[in-house]
């Protein structure tokens, strides 16, 4: 029987299968239970923001994984990351934002950080994360981002390698005025290596440092 139990919450199925195997591979035996609804996503978008109805639908899937015996919620789009806070309040059982492992790396490596993103709606919310874990840690951080505006849409089509091209094309624009690269989205990790190499910069990605983060919370 599994010790543990983590409650992966989802807005977007190309995510789900290669973080779900970067979660049995880094926490053995723990029980993955995954919560998909790219409905989130798709009103976030269409509004631009977060809104209430979005946030009450996810606090409903925080309620449904604490009632099924979790014993850890992994948050793990950043276009939602801010509703971790006050979701915290009142649930007793950690609530993980999947990129603060990677932001607090960076901000550990460097004073200059790119963040690139697939979607306009993940943008503010990261810079606002660094923002915060910089003022904890006392330390003066430059963000610069860019927007490989059409990726998410060519990758939740199938077209992986246009993502790719219009990731990588991004990766060049904040290059030479940043020392470490964010990839803002989990969906984006699979260009750590390539943009690392395009670029010559430190490259993070949140799902294996979001991983590793949660296997030390729960001490497995």
């Amino acid at each position: 029987m599994a010790n543990h139990t983590v409650a992966a919450i989802y807005t977007g199925a190309a995510l789900v299968k290669p973080l779900s195997d970067i979660l049995r591979e880094t926490l053995g035996d723990c029980k993955i239970m995954n919560i998909l609804d790219d409905s989130m996503i798709a009103d976030i978008i269409a509004e631009g923001a977060m809104t209430k109805a979005v946030k009450r639908r996810l606090y409903g899937y925080y309620e449904i994984a604490v009632a099924s015996g979790a014993d850890l919620i992994l948050n793990t789009c950043s276009s939602i990351g801010d509703a971790v806070y006050g979701a915290r309040e009142f649930f007793d059982i950690p609530i993980v934002r999947i990129d603060e492992p990677m932001t607090m790396k960076a901000i550990g490596l460097a004073s200059s950080i790119g963040v690139l993103a697939t979607l306009p709606t993940t943008l503010d919310p990261t810079l606002r994360l660094i923002n915060r874990i910089a003022d904890e840690q006392g330390k003066e951080v430059t963000a610069v981002s860019a927007l490989a505006e059409g990726a998410f849409q060519a990758l939740t089509s199938g077209d992986g390698s246009r993502h790719d091209a219009l990731v990588a094309e991004a990766a060049k624009h904040v290059a030479d005025s940043v020392d470490v690269i964010l990839l803002a989205q989990g969906s984006m990790a699979r260009m750590e290596e390539p943009l690392a190499a395009l670029t010559g910069k430190v490259v993070l990605s949140s799902p294996r440092l979001g991983a590793e983060y949660v296997k030390s919370l729960l001490g497995v």
